[in-house]
């Protein structure tokens, strides 16, 4: 009788022990049940440097000196765009066209006085535009998948139109400059704030340069806001 119950011990000891290591019915090791769900990766989590192509369009504002001796400096905006070709991840060469367009302040003067109709008396506040086509190199100072630090140097020519809103009066008369091209450079960089592998946010502050008659370089101040898209097949890994 007690050999019974000790072979009854024994076959429960070793069918615990076959459960607990996972053997079935027929002696086969159990495969371990499937892994779990895992969330889907993030969003910035591609986010790479290695694309040959960037894009990018934003609005703009300069504050600009329409002349020489203006009390009142010209508010303008107006659009920013350029093309970035990189040359690999952290260098780059670019094209930028801007143009800029408002009022701006004139000095004190008696404009179409001896006439008559809507267009007779001092001109105030008259119409100004200027239009840069720049290039050079851009480069990428520090950057994860979240935002990136660019520094670039553009330089190339800058027009302004001066004479828009004068109706026939001389530039000279309103204190401004004359209609002209002139050398043109924009120093900064900007922020990037990645939205996608491909889409970026771009905040662009600059400090631009031109001569159009101020017996040297006047700098004045730049920004613009917009979108990158990053364009083509990559090149190298990050």
């Amino acid at each position: 009788m007690k050999r019974r119950w000790s072979v009854g011990l024994g076959v429960a000891a070793m069918a615990a022990l076959m459960c607990l290591m996972g053997v079935g019915a027929e002696g086969q090791v159990q495969s371990p049940p499937p892994n779990p769900q895992l969330p889907p990766p993030a969003p910035l989590a591609g986010v790479r440097y290695d694309y040959p192509w960037e894009l990018y369009g934003g609005f703009a504002y300069s504050h600009f000196d329409a002349g020489p001796n203006l009390l009142q400096g010209a508010n303008l905006g107006g659009f920013d765009a350029r093309i970035v070709r990189e040359l690999g991840t952290r260098w780059g060469i670019g094209a930028n066209v801007r143009g800029y367009y408002g009022t701006s302040g004139a000095q004190p003067n008696c404009g179409s006085c001896t006439g008559s109709g809507p267009n007779a008396g001092p001109i105030e506040g008259p119409f100004v535009s200027e239009h840069m086509f720049l290039g050079g190199p851009e480069f990428r100072l520090l950057r994860n998948e979240h935002a990136a630090m660019m520094l670039h140097a553009f330089w190339g020519t800058a027009y302004g139109d001066f004479t828009q809103g004068l109706n026939g009066v001389s530039t000279q008369t309103v204190g401004f400059f004359s209609n002209q091209f002139t050398t043109a450079a924009a120093m900064g960089g900007s922020i990037d704030l990645n939205r996608s592998p491909r889409l970026v946010f771009r905040i662009a502050p600059d400090a631009t340069l031109t001569d159009f008659g101020h017996n040297g370089f006047a700098e004045q101040f730049a920004i613009s806001v917009g979108v990158v898209y990053r364009m083509g097949k990559q090149f190298r890994s990050r």
